[in-house]
């Protein structure tokens, strides 16, 4: 059993994630050494948390999975179904743009595990959107959660250009397609 982690240690790994986040955002290089900087933390103290870049670039898509993920009951609270539902589709156009800069950083090995890690959930959060619209009756009732990450998928192949003109807008093309016809 490994000892808690002191709340300097957390805020230290927190820190160090928030810049790693922000630094796949800006630019295809990610430089361990600038993270460490804008972080306000040293070298050492990231290979602590960190050991090697693949398991920092891991740690930021695990996260943004899992607030993906919990972003969908939470919307759904919040606002009508259809409304969620693209309310989660501009969650997904971030973590797309974060899912494009850490899976050409990381080996074939950790990408692996890092789709497999996403897969389940998020398609989970898909399904519990599309329940919550099919019993409104504003999404369609013959698709389903796989359907949604095939058509979503195309984010992948957006080129860096053409990201901010094209991937909301394409995401909103796939919500008006999801919608019941009225």
């Amino acid at each position: 059993m490994t000892a808690p982690r002191r709340a300097d240690a957390l805020e230290n790994r927190e820190r160090i994630v928030a810049a790693a986040r922000a630094a796949i955002a800006a630019s295809d290089e990610v430089r361990l050494n600038a993270i460490a900087k804008d972080a306000g933390v040293g070298q050492g103290t990231l290979y602590r948390h960190f050991p090697t870049r693949a398991d920092l670039l891991a740690e930021v898509y695990r996260g943004d999975v899992d607030v993906l993920v919990a972003a969908a009951p939470a919307l759904l609270t919040e606002h009508p179904p259809i409304e969620a539902l693209a309310l989660w589709f501009e969650r997904v156009a971030d973590y797309a743009q974060i899912k494009r800069g850490v899976f050409p950083a990381v080996e074939a090995g950790v990408w692996r595990a890092l789709s497999a890690h996403s897969i389940g959930p998020i398609g989970d959060a898909v399904s519990t959107l599309l329940a919550a619209g099919r019993a409104d009756g504003t999404i369609r009732p013959d698709v389903d959660a796989r359907d949604v990450i095939l058509l979503i998928g195309y984010l992948t192949r957006l080129e860096d250009d053409e990201w901010e003109s094209r991937s909301r807008h394409l995401l909103a093309v796939v919500l008006d397609g999801l919608r019941t016809a009225r």
